[in-house]
């Protein structure tokens, strides 16, 4: 790896990470929501890696800065495309305007929605896209351990996806309103979404694995993990959930928090009796 190349994407990555979040602040600024980050969340991402794959022409091998570019312009506008669908003529999202509401209203609330929602998220952008950026300078093409990443990189895809497209048709039934998501990948995980989150990044970090200086980013995909499941994804989700909707506590109390695994038996539940029973007989309410 080219050092001082890299060193250059390194600020040039950064540097395009933060001017897709200003212009989210600005928009954020002028329509009153800011929930329109989140959007630019995944654009952001895309930018910085068309960032590293112009910059790192002639200095890493063609085939994996191709493949790290690709993945990571599908997941990222993908995702983006997804919440700008479903943020239209919404109001304010609950997590930024309980977040915003710590500062008081005018100026002072602007600079604060600047620096703790815009600013942190230009940062966390480019810290966990870094393994991407090692894989665009890696001058070896990719192999077994890079090709794997590819597919965890695809099962976190369809994870994000088809449960982004279950819940989605789930909420447009009206007689679903009020009511808690428990079908599909739902059925198996609370957050279908952040899981299939977690393996994207840890998909992408073994594209860039396979090599000592790429290995070393590994705090970029473990970061990522601990936000999702630990921080401002899964427990703040589940805050707002367990107060707001009923029968989210029966639903947790039967259902993976994170990882997909067959749902548990509660005492709502009961285990089928072992024995035999005749052909005829009805089977036991669930």
């Amino acid at each position: 790896m080219n050092t001082g190349a890299f060193l250059l994407g390194l600020a040039a990555t950064a540097a395009a990470a933060l001017v897709v979040l200003l212009v989210a602040f600005a928009v954020g600024v002028r329509t009153g929501r800011h929930r329109g980050v989140d959007v630019a969340w995944g654009l952001a991402f895309a930018a910085v890696a068309l960032t590293g794959y112009a910059l790192s022409a002639g200095h890493g091998d063609d085939g994996r800065r191709l493949l790290a570019t690709a993945l990571v312009l599908v997941w990222g506008l993908r995702l983006s495309a997804h919440l700008w669908w479903r943020a239209r003529g919404a109001p304010e999202d609950p997590r930024y305007a309980a977040m915003l509401s710590r500062a008081p209203e005018g100026p002072a609330r602007t600079r604060y929605a600047l620096r703790i929602v815009y600013l942190l998220q230009a940062a966390l952008v480019w810290f966990v896209a870094l393994p991407v950026l090692a894989a665009q300078y890696t001058d070896r093409p990719p192999g077994a351990l890079a090709w794997a990443g590819t597919a965890l990189w695809a099962v976190g895809v369809f994870f994000e996806a088809v449960g982004d497209r279950q819940l989605a048709r789930f909420k447009a039934d009206p007689g679903n309103r009020g009511a808690v998501m428990d079908r599909g990948l739902w059925r198996y995980t609370r957050h279908p979404n952040y899981f299939g989150d977690a393996c994207v990044w840890w998909g992408l970090y073994l594209l860039a694995a396979d090599t000592p200086a790429g290995a070393a980013f590994v705090l970029s995909p473990l970061l990522m993990t601990y936000l999702l499941a630990f921080g401002s994804g899964k427990p703040m989700l589940e805050r707002r959930m367990g107060a707001h909707r009923p029968g989210w506590a029966e639903y947790a109390a039967r259902t993976s928090g994170f990882l997909p695994l067959p749902p548990r038996r509660t005492p709502r539940e009961p285990r089928t009796p072992r024995t035999p029973q005749p052909p005829s007989s009805p089977r036991s309410p669930r």
